[in-house]
């Protein structure tokens, strides 16, 4: 019998591009799959056509071959390019079907055993002072963690022992269910996907390949972090499986509160409280900052609710050396209780106002101060 032509299998032009012949192929494979055509040797048949067709389409030295000396150029004369069952073709070309479907779909199953798998991220959550989140600090960490058992280096086995490879999987890690026209692979109910049977199991680990211990870690926490901050620290998670990498640790900032000061992003918010008459006649204060206190002149006739910016005086940027402001809200306060004296006073302090000029009524407001001992 005449083999027909591979791009004629297909259903694809000499010239079609890769992908355009594995799609093909895949299409071809569905529409023809044993499990979806029982006891149709013509769907077989097409089913192996397409098969052997793809065999030498995806290769691009053997198509060239194929392309210029035909069949005889690629050595398959009928045979189906050595595949002799619906298995072999699966198990040759797991690919495109497990990549494509997530399933298995014939008899071929998973070589190598399982695959490696990075370890789990691990979360930490600190609370830190204020003064550590505006300087910056570096903390030691108590954590319980699994390591890799160092008595069995993480095999899971006793020493002098050795893992046997499952029989019920024969390796594999999976086992297959059939459902409809597919089978679809499923981890292996015996060793639970690894493939591996611990016959003899570590006395320290009992057979898991880790155990749990405690560790010191040092971590750093730069200037200027707020509460939500994540510090990721590689490799410092869960150990991996299967020889895949470890997780990462991340630390979550919790910064407490200062009564001094409060925060917005990294400018620092701080109410500063005056007499009446310092708001009148100008004041010079000392305000805490972040590295001790800072002289702040308060503008005579400043209003209750004014903020006053000392610019670069607020909380470091992470990382960098720029660094927020310091705002401090002025609040002027007025007296409640006021003796006889202090009320004459100030009287003439209204009435000097009106009639006397500027320096009288400073004159006035000197003199109320100190009858009220804000002088």
């Amino acid at each position: 019998m005449a083999q027909r032509d591979y791009y004629e299998v297909l259903g694809v032009a000499r010239d079609a591009s890769e992908d355009e012949i594995k799609r093909a192929y895949r299409k071809m494979a569905l529409q023809n799959h044993p499990d979806h055509n029982p006891d149709n040797p013509e769907a077989e048949q097409r089913f192996k056509e397409a098969a052997e067709a793809y065999e030498v389409l995806r290769d691009p030295e053997r198509r060239a071959r194929y392309d210029q000396f035909g069949h005889a150029g690629v050595g398959n004369n009928g045979d189906f390019g050595g595949f002799g069952s619906a298995e072999d073709i699966f198990a040759h070309f797991g690919d495109i079907f497990g990549d494509m479907f997530g399933f298995s779909m014939g008899g071929g199953t998973r070589r190598g055993g399982p695959r490696p798998t990075a370890g789990a991220d691990l979360r930490y959550n600190l609370n830190i002072s204020f003064a550590q989140a505006a300087k910056g600090d570096e903390i030691t960490l108590s954590l319980p963690k699994h390591v890799v058992c160092a008595e069995c280096r993480g095999s899971g086995a006793a020493p002098g022992s050795k893992a046997e490879t499952c029989r019920h999987c024969g390796g594999s890690g999976q086992v297959r269910r059939t459902q409809g026209f597919f089978q679809i692979a499923m981890p292996c109910p015996v060793c639970h996907g690894s493939g591996r049977v611990i016959v003899k199991p570590c006395p320290r680990c009992k057979g898991e390949g880790v155990v749990t211990d405690t560790r010191e870690l040092v971590v750093r926490v730069p200037a200027g972090v707020d509460t939500g901050t994540r510090l990721r620290v590689r490799g410092e998670g869960e150990p991996g499986e299967h020889g895949g990498p470890p997780g990462d640790l991340y630390v979550v900032l919790t910064v407490e509160a200062d009564k001094r000061w409060r925060r917005e992003g990294q400018d620092l918010l701080y109410t500063q409280e005056i007499g009446f008459v310092e708001a009148a006649l100008g004041h010079r204060v000392d305000v805490p900052g972040l590295d001790g206190p800072l002289p702040l002149e308060i503008p005579r006739g400043v209003q209750s609710g004014t903020l006053l910016r000392l610019a670069g005086e607020g909380m470091p940027y992470p990382g960098r050396q720029a660094r927020g402001d310091l705002l401090v809200e002025v609040r002027v306060l007025t007296p409640t209780r006021l003796s006889k004296e202090q009320e004459d006073l100030l009287r003439q302090f209204a009435a000097a106002g009106e009639k006397t000029p500027l320096a009288k009524v400073k004159k006035a407001a000197k003199k109320i101060g100190k009858a009220m001992g804000l002088d």
